[in-house]
Formats: structure tokens, sequence, C-alpha cells
């Protein structure tokens, strides 16, 4: 990131630095980072300047927010030199290509026996559905985006302000150099671009990281059942273990009823 665009921030901001990532030839600063928690405030303030400053604000959040490394974020243990761009991927053939290795039977597999796990994605099995179609928004956004970033500060007190050079939320993803679900697919950039097609569908927007956790206000939620069982596939096709090993184990069916007129989406890979 140029330090210069810190310089054009109006908004007063903490005490903070730069952090460069432990990957590469070590000139890699992606990230500023906040020395202490931020307010939900200051990021909605932040979010509506983005257009002006070209930096995306996040809610940070930590493997362990006591622990002083504040990892990955403060420890550096990011990889942006070794992302791709999110413009190389189409988002429907990447959910695609995703469901139809999630929902396989030919693998041997110690979380759901072939059976349960056709039972899982019923009534699609192993059949990708259509993407879900685009919704009309029930307000703004930014409105929602800052409604819930007062929410998860609330939740999550201990969460520090990032600041990352991106044309947008989705984009902030891939040129932080988060890892978040790297035990599924290495290359964010892949996660960026379903995130981007979601801003223009569900008014989505990304508000919060954490460690393996990704957390999106959604302006315009799926309304209809039918609506929400349709995210849904797309939801598990993103990021399978928000159904596999959620707070409890969810089928599709399920999982969308819990989705429908939902404001926020969040997503946690194992």
């Amino acid at each position: 990131m140029n330090p210069e665009l810190l310089a054009s921030v109006a908004v007063p901001l903490l005490k903070g630095r730069m952090i460069t990532s432990d990957e590469g030839d070590g000139d890699m600063q992606p990230l500023w980072l906040s020395d202490t928690p931020a307010s939900a405030e200051l990021w909605a303030h932040l979010c509506a300047e983005h257009s002006a400053s070209g930096l995306w604000p996040l809610l940070l959040d930590a493997e362990d927010p006591n622990d002083s490394a504040f990892r990955p974020w403060a420890s550096g243990e990011l990889s942006p030199e070794r992302m791709s761009s999110p413009d190389a991927y189409d988002p429907t053939v990447l959910l695609a290509q995703w469901w139809k290795v999630y929902t396989s039977t030919d693998d041997d597999d110690d979380l759901l026996v072939p059976e349960k796990r056709l039972a899982v994605t019923a009534p699609f099995g192993q059949a990708w559905p259509s993407p879900a179609r685009s919704q009309e928004p029930v307000t703004g956004a930014d409105e929602m985006a800052a409604e819930y970033a007062r929410v998860f500060a609330d939740q999550h007190p201990r969460s520090r302000l990032g600041l990352v050079a991106a044309a947008c939320g989705a984009d902030a993803l891939t040129a932080v150099g988060w890892n978040g679900p790297a035990n599924y697919d290495n290359d964010t950039a892949k996660f960026s671009a379903v995130v981007r097609d979601w801003e223009r569908r569900f008014g989505a927007r990304v508000v919060a990281v954490g460690f393996s956790t990704l957390h999106l206000s959604v302006a315009a939620p799926p309304m209809t059942t039918e609506d929400a069982l349709l995210a849904a596939a797309e939801h598990f096709a993103f990021c399978p273990d928000n159904i596999w090993q959620g707070s409890r184990p969810y089928t599709l069916a399920a999982y969308a009823e819990r989705i429908v007129g939902l404001n926020c989406w969040d997503f946690w890979w194992d």
C-alpha cells in the first residue's frame, strides 16, 4: 500500500502501523492496522470515504484477540504475493466447480458418508442449481453495512481497524493476502470473485474478517424459501463448513430457512 493514501484520509485515524507480509521479499505492505480496538462509527466514516481515499476499511478479528501477536494481522501472516486476480474468474463457474467437488461421493470422507453427504444438499443432490436471483435492497448497502458494523463491534470489542488499498471490499480480501479459506483453496482471488458478485446481486459488503472467518452485511437478502435455498447452495459451494460444521450440522433446507431475510452472512472455514 502506498503510505500517501493514508495521508489523504480525512477522518482522524487511531494510532497504527503498516504491516509487512511475511512472505516474498519482505517489501510488501498490504495492510495498515490500528494498535487498539476500533469503533463501528470510525469504520462507517471510512467506508463512506472509500470512493475518495481508495482504502477499504475492515474490522479485523484475530485467532486470539488477547494474544499480542494478533494473528494473522499484526504477525504479517498474509500472502498478497501469491494471489491471482478476481478478474480471472467467473463466479458462477467457480461455484459450480466447488459444488461438484463437495458433493462428490467418490472420495473417502471422515466427516460424512456418501448417503449423508447427498442428504445434506437435497433437493439438489449432486446437480448444481441455477444461481440465486438478484433481490431488491431493503435499505442502502452502505447504511446496512454501517448497522452491521455496530453489531459486530459490540460482539467483538477487541477487533481492530484495517485499511487496504482496494476498489471494493471483495477485492480487499485478495489485496491484503488473507488466507482464511486456504484449507480449501489457497487463492483468495477466487473467493473475492464470488463476493464481488454478491455485492452486485445482494448488496453485500465486506465488514469484518477473522483468522478464518468472513462477515458480510447484506442489504438485499433472499426473502422467500425458494430464493434462500438457491442462495444456500451458493453458500455451501463457497464455504461447505458453514453447513457441515456449523454450530449444529445443517441440511441445505434448514440452512436456507435461517438466512431468509437475514442481513448478515457469516462464513467459517476449518
